[in-house]
């Protein structure tokens, strides 16, 4: 199967939709950066930041004033890691980091779409936002239906300018309608609620370079996330309970999104939980029922 996916409980998206095998998608950042070497640019956030004017720099330059934010110039694994606001001058100095930079510290609305891209050309989008709970953990993700003619406009108009010989799915991360990150990929954690025979047109993109997908049944759909707490050794829950919630009303897919046989520290979490399950649903309150029922399980299965 050669959309190729890292993580094992999400190729239940992929695994039924046939794909050429001479034909790579990529799910992962680190493909990505191996498979397209003109673009790979993009993953350089210094660079983004500049191409749209913002202040920016490495760790070692001083910022013209604060508060900035402060990050990795390069994070292929995601999770915000090491990502923090730096509030002034002195707590600048005291944090820092080779290969890290500071940016223009952006307030507003976050938003992260995928867009379909052909020759440079946007084709279809999406838009994705988050309700934040703390230190980089979410409740849930909101996979809108409506358009976003600002943020279409501001990213199609970057991705024409910058990346005029691309073809295949661009994920952009904003705040206020400005480019934080861009990845040569597709967001793999929701492609099944996008609608059904996307992941076909995802194929068709990559294989034919065209973008084909009547997009009829577009509705709001979410991405209910479950965290437990960091330092507990935790169990997949028994394949009769993830039968029953994904049978629930309104729920579309379930996933369990650790590796039971590694040790949790070597999992890339963010500081504020340990992921547990996602639940895709198309009805909120469904989506969150069906986490109740796994954390149930999780909480008296921990060690």
């Amino acid at each position: 199967m050669p959309i190729c996916e890292a993580d094992p409980w999400r190729l239940q998206y992929f695994e039924h939709t046939a794909c050429p095998p001479d034909v790579n998608i990529p799910t992962e950042d680190a493909d990505a950066w191996l498979w397209y070497p003109a673009h790979r640019w993009v993953y350089d956030k210094i660079a983004i930041a500049l191409s749209q004017g913002l202040d920016a720099g490495p760790h070692g330059v001083p910022p013209p004033r604060f508060p900035v934010f402060s990050k990795p110039i390069v994070n292929l694994k995601g999770m915000g890691v090491a990502s923090r606001v730096l509030s002034s001058a002195a707590q600048y100095e005291a944090s820092l980091t080779p290969g890290h930079m500071w940016m223009a510290l952006l307030e507003g609305r976050h938003v992260s779409s995928d867009a379909a891209v052909v020759a440079g050309e946007p084709h279809w989008w999406r838009h994705v936002t988050g309700e934040p709970v703390r230190e980089g953990t979410f409740d849930h993700w909101t996979v809108h239906a409506a358009p976003d003619p600002d943020i279409e406009h501001y990213c199609g108009t970057w991705i024409a300018r910058h990346l005029p010989a691309y073809t295949g799915i661009v994920n952009l991360e904003s705040i206020d309608g400005r480019i934080i990150e861009v990845h040569l990929r597709m967001s793999d954690q929701w492609p099944d609620l996008y609608g059904a025979g996307w992941v076909e047109a995802l194929v068709r993109l990559y294989h034919k370079r065209q973008w084909d997908f009547s997009d009829t049944d577009r509705r709001d759909g979410y991405s209910v996330v479950l965290f437990g707490p960091h330092g507990r050794r935790y169990r997949r829950p028994p394949a009769a309970l993830l039968e029953e919630v994904r049978h629930m009303p309104g729920v579309s897919s379930v996933q369990v999104t650790f590796h039971e046989d590694k040790e949790p520290e070597r999992h890339a979490m963010p500081p504020g939980g340990f992921r547990l399950a996602i639940v895709n649903a198309f009805d909120l309150d469904a989506g969150r029922a069906a986490r109740e029922m796994l954390r149930t399980h999780f909480l008296v299965g921990a060690a």
